[in-house]
């Protein structure tokens, strides 16, 4: 099967060794997101909301450049560092899903990359 490496300027770049996201046959593994503004790749400004939106808005541009979008994530998983947060990501999630909605995990964390309070993968079918 066909291995692509999937890159676009409209997300963060990788700040690590890895890739935006790995295309296998139709499925699309997204890395991590944290809320990186992409032309500046400095920590968005803004409250936990703004976080959110950035976060979606990254996953969204990759998904994007792997030729899919949101509504083909099968599995998102999201990482915060304060699971109060949960009903402010769910509120926001609804604005860039519609159901059926994927799969998703939910899990509390010590910390994130560059003191982030939010980082969301996934896993996308596509085709």
């Amino acid at each position: 099967m066909t291995r692509e490496t999937i890159h676009t300027d409209k997300a963060p770049q990788a700040i690590g060794t890895y890739s935006q996201a790995v295309k296998v046959g139709n499925t699309v593994y997204l890395s991590g997101q944290i809320p990186l503004v992409p032309e500046t790749m400095e920590m968005v400004e803004g409250d936990m909301e703004a976080n959110i939106v950035r976060v979606f808005e990254n996953l969204k541009a990759v998904a994007e450049a792997a030729g899919g979008s949101l509504a083909d994530i099968a599995k998102l998983n999201i990482f915060l560092t304060d699971l109060n947060n949960f009903a402010l990501v769910n509120e926001v999630m609804s604005r860039y899903f519609e159901q059926p909605y994927p799969a998703r995990a939910a899990i509390g964390v010590a910390s994130l990359p560059k003191g982030a309070e939010v980082e969301m993968d996934a896993i996308m079918e596509i085709g």
